[in-house]
C-alpha cells in the first residue's frame, strides 16, 4: 500500500485530465464491472465535456461578482467546501462502517439491506434512493463510480467531490480500475478481484472497507475517525494511523 502522500497525485490527475478533456470510451469491455455499467456504456466524443448547467453557470457568475468586490476570499470557499467534501459530510458513513466492524448483527444486516440498517442510524436516503452496500476483503475490492454524472450518496458522503464527477473518473474506472487505482495511490495484488460498481438516481453504493490490522482495542468512536471519503468510494483503504493508504 501507498503512503497518505501518494492519494492526493491521483485527484490532482483526474482533476487535470478533466480540465485537457481527455474524456474517453466509457464502456464496460475488457473490465472486471458490476452494476449498470453495461447497460449504459456508450462512446463519447474524444476531449467531449458536458456543458455546465444553467445553475451552475449562474452560481460561478455570482461568485466571480462577490470575489470582484471583495465580499468573499475565494480561499475561504474552497476551504468551506473542502470541509464538507472530506471531514463533515462523511462523519455519517464513518459511522455506519465503524458500526459494523464492531457489531456483527449490524454488519449482516448492512449488507443484507444497506437501506434500512443506515435508517437504523438515522441516516435516510434524502433523495429516496436505495443504498447497497459492497465489502471489501482480501480478495475483493470494490470501486464506485457514476459514468452517467455524478450520482453519490450525499446522507452518508456528503458532497461528491470534483475528481468524482469528472469525466476522466467516470470513464477510466469502468474500462481500467485498477489503473486508477494506483493513481490514487492503492495498488493490488493480481489476485484480489476489482468490482466496479455505476450508480444511478435509483441505487447509490457505499464500500465497506477492510477494518486495518492494530485496531482491536478501539472504540466505534475511534475506529470512525480512521474512516475516509475515499476508502467508502474504494479510492483508497483505511490506515491504523487515520490516513487512507
Amino acid at each position: 500500500m501507498a503512503g497518505e502522500a501518494d492519494a492526493p497525485v491521483g485527484r490532482r490527475k483526474f482533476l487535470s485530465d478533466a480540465a485537457a478533456g481527455t474524456a474517453g470510451l466509457v464502456a464496460a469491455s475488457n473490465m472486471e464491472s458490476t452494476g449498470q455499467a453495461d447497460q449504459r456504456a456508450r462512446e463519447q466524443d474524444a476531449g467531449q465535456q458536458a456543458a455546465p448547467s444553467d445553475v451552475a453557470l449562474r452560481v460561478k457568475a455570482l461568485e466571480s461578482i462577490l470575489v470582484e468586490k471583495g465580499m468573499v476570499d475565494p480561499a475561504t470557499i474552497d476551504a468551506v467546501i473542502e470541509t464538507y467534501e472530506s471531514k463533515i459530510g462523511p462523519r455519517n458513513g464513518a459511522r455506519v462502517v465503524a458500526k459494523a466492524w464492531v457489531d456483527a448483527a449490524y454488519r449482516k444486516r448492512l449488507l443484507a439491506d444497506g437501506t434500512a440498517a443506515i435508517a437504523e442510524l438515522g441516516y435516510g436516503g434524502a433523495q429516496g434512493e436505495h443504498m447497497v452496500v459492497v465489502e471489501n476483503t482480501p480478495a475483493i475490492h470494490n470501486l464506485v463510480v457514476c459514468t452517467l454524472c455524478s450520482c453519490y450518496p450525499w446522507p452518508v458522503l456528503g458532497l461528491p467531490p470534483t475528481w468524482y464527477k469528472s469525466a476522466p473518473y467516470r470513464s477510466r474506472a469502468v474500462i481500467d480500475p485498477r489503473g486508477v487505482l494506483r493513481e490514487f495511490g492503492v495498488t493490488l495484488a493480481e489476485d484480489v478481484q476489482v468490482r466496479v460498481w455505476d450508480s444511478t438516481a435509483e441505487i447509490r453504493y457505499l464500500v465497506l472497507p477492510e477494518r486495518p490490522p492494530g485496531t482491536e482495542r478501539m472504540t466505534e468512536e475511534q475506529l470512525a475517525a480512521l474512516v475516509t471519503r475515499d476508502a467508502m468510494v474504494g479510492v483508497a483503504k483505511v490506515s491504523a494511523r487515520g490516513a487512507a493508504a
